[in-house]
């Protein structure tokens, strides 16, 4: 078994990724302030569809759970991820109803969704974690960057990303998963990391087709 904690395995090994994220023009433009609201509010609309799919990857870690506090941890996560999350996108999304998921938004979904089934419980905390992880670091540093939020048109969602209870969220999630990968089969952990980068280059997508305004090629 590696003596470094997956987590650190997982950070160093997706870095190509993340360099890519940091270029993205949706978070470049959201920056400063320029990003075209009906953009951004594509993005929410497709955010809000995700959530409630991914809160049901959350549960279901809690389910799949033994250990008491994980199963804590993992049912707070999924209720924060409807009740917080998705008040943060009822102010930029007046019919939840009217949203048609894109076909990124149905792949993660899917994908995720599929791990659920497949019954590995450290592999499906390995790829819930990247929504956690990296939109900590992004929201984090995007703070630290923007020099006043009192009139930035998108201060809500920076703060609420940046926001240091949610990197405590994210530190949590990242000690469970590097407990559950700590008594994990070499086989185990090699899909772990599979599974977290898969779901890293999803967070890629998921902006890159917001900021597209993916749509259905055809029907």
């Amino acid at each position: 078994m590696s003596a470094s904690r997956f987590t650190e395995e997982a950070w160093a090994s997706t870095e190509e990724i993340r360099a890519r994220i940091e270029t993205l023009p949706f978070l470049e433009q959201l920056e400063a302030g320029s990003l075209p609201r009906e953009i951004f509010d594509n993005y929410m609309g497709q955010d809000a569809l995700y959530l409630t799919e991914y809160a049901r990857a959350l549960a279901a870690c809690a389910t799949q759970s033994t250990d008491p506090e994980h199963i804590m941890f993992w049912s707070r996560a999924a209720a924060g991820a409807i009740e917080e999350e998705r008040a943060l996108h009822s102010t930029h999304v007046v019919d939840f109803s009217a949203v048609d998921p894109s076909p990124t938004t149905v792949a993660y979904t899917s994908y995720e969704l599929a791990l659920i089934s497949a019954g590995s419980l450290p592999v499906l905390a390995a790829s819930v974690l990247p929504c956690f992880w990296i939109y900590d670091d992004v929201g984090t540093r995007l703070k630290a960057r923007v020099e006043s939020l009192e009139e930035h048109p998108y201060a809500d969602w920076i703060s609420a990303y940046g926001d240091p209870e949610f990197h405590e969220l994210t530190e949590t999630a990242k000690r469970v998963v590097d407990e559950l990968a700590a008594t994990a089969s070499e086989q185990t952990r090699a899909a772990m990391h599979a599974a977290y980068r898969r779901a890293s280059q999803y967070e890629w997508m998921f902006w890159d087709s917001a900021y597209r305004q993916e749509r259905w090629p055809v029907g």
